[in-house]
Formats: structure tokens, sequence, C-alpha cells
């Protein structure tokens, strides 16, 4: 049995020396793949050496988080692009990016000006990832309806587009597959209280199914409230197998043979 972890942040492991032990529990579990995500400048080029170092284990995406978008994010957004000049060790895909408004502050001036960045940014990036024609990872809290109307806007391959952590229900992925796009999911599909969300995994089904952790977040059952790490993929993909009445082998397949042919690795 194989597994890839889709989506990823091994920033924090591999600066206080726990990446061994990770990759080791990782692989003890079937989990052969991990995407590590690129949220904004300081990691980046971490992830890329990452990567370099770890060629059968590791890919890398760049792209700028909504949550670390402020004033400055044309700077930001301009160092993305030359991650794809090298011929080796390119990003598989630009993200995560997107939209935020759970994190806004609390003040609406202040909320108004920095989802208006927020929006600027995604844009150009959106931009980018056209241009590219690369896959465009996307973070979507408490702004489904924005993020998908500005990717509609953008021109960008919907096919290429996936919409991580999904948190949204039927509806909402079905607003995706009919434009081609897709969702990921985590650990949220085995808590109590996430009903949506497993409609919105068995309505998407095995086809473009991909499971992530998000580690060090959102661990799942049985181990909630504890840091995530790619390893613990595999009982989301055990809840989804379930879900979808396959054995967890026929789940890892699909969702390993859908993610290499998504990131193209």
């Amino acid at each position: 049995m194989t597994l890839v972890d889709t989506h990823t942040h091994l920033d924090q492991a591999a600066r206080t020396g726990q990446l061994p032990g990770v990759l080791a529990r990782a692989a003890a579990a079937g989990v052969a793949w991990m995407v590590t995500i690129g949220t904004g400048t300081d990691d980046w080029a971490l992830y890329r050496d990452l990567a370099a170092q770890h060629p059968d284990r590791l890919r890398y995406t760049v792209g700028l988080h909504p949550c670390a978008v402020d004033e400055h994010w044309e700077a930001a957004v301009a160092a993305l692009a030359p991650f794809w000049a090298p011929a080796q060790h390119r990003p598989v895909a630009l993200g995560e990016c997107g939209l935020d408004r759970f994190h806004l502050p609390k003040e609406p001036a202040a909320a108004a000006r920095l989802y208006a960045h927020q929006q600027a940014a995604f844009a150009a990036q959106l931009e980018l990832a056209r241009r590219l024609d690369c896959p465009l990872v996307i973070h979507s809290r408490q702004a489904f309806a924005d993020c998908v109307a500005q990717i509609d806007r953008s021109g960008v391959d919907w096919t290429k587009v996936v919409f991580h952590c999904f948190s949204e229900g039927e509806a909402e992925v079905r607003t995706l597959m009919a434009r081609g796009g897709r969702a990921s999911f985590t650990g949220i599909l085995t808590y109590k209280n996430a009903d949506p969300v497993r409609a919105a995994a068995k309505a998407q089904g095995l086809g473009t199914l991909m499971v992530e952790t998000d580690a060090p977040w959102l661990a799942p059952v049985p181990h909630r409230g504890q840091p995530n790490e790619p390893a613990w993929v595999r009982y989301t993909a055990q809840h989804a197998a379930t879900l979808l009445g396959v054995t967890l082998d026929e789940l890892a397949d699909a969702t390993t043979a859908n993610a290499r042919a998504f990131y193209k690795f």
C-alpha cells in the first residue's frame, strides 16, 4: 500500500531536527510521498532544498498564503516565478494561495484593507499560474464564493485547481467539479461534526479524491488535538475508504494515482 500526503508543512520539523523521525514514521505507515506546501518567503527555499535532499520522498510548492499577505505582497509574489527557472527541483504547484476572512482583524476598516490586499495578491498569483500552466493549491476560509469568482475571472485551467483542506459541503464540491476542479480532504473527515465534509467527499468520489494532513494541524481521530504528521494521513484514508465502500488498498491506489497525475511526479 502506498499513500501520498498531498499537503503538509515540514518547516518546523526540519528546523527542529525532527524531520528524519517524521519521514521514518511516514514510511512505516505506507506514506511514500509528501508534498510540503509553501506559505511565504521564509519557507520556499527551505522546501526546495528539502525536496532536493529527498528526491524519492518529497515534492514542494511555493505560494503566498493569504494570512502571510501584507502591504508588501507585491515583492513577495515577484519572488515566486524564479523558482520555476531551474531545470531541476522545480515546484510541483503554485500555492497555497487564496482568501481568508476568518483571520481578518476585528476592526472593519483594517479588515477591508487587508482583504483587498489578499484579493490583489491572489489575482497576481492566479495570473502567474495561468502563465506557467501549473497546478494551483487554494486556501479558502470563509471565502469560498469569492475564491471561485476570482479563479473564474483569471482564466486558469480549473482541472489544475485543488481546494485543499476542504471544509465546505456537497453543493460547494459540486461547484468545483462542474468546473473541472477538485477538493482534497484532511483529518476533518474523521470528526464527529463533519457530516457536510463527508458528504462532499462522497459526492466527489474516488475519481479525483486526494487526502492530506495539513500537518502540523488538524490531526485525525484518534489523535485529534495532537500535533499532526504525515504518517497519520493513513487514518484519513481509512475513514475515506469506509465512507466510499472500498478497501484501504483500493483507496490508497486511487488517491496515489490521482495525486501523482495532478502534481505530475
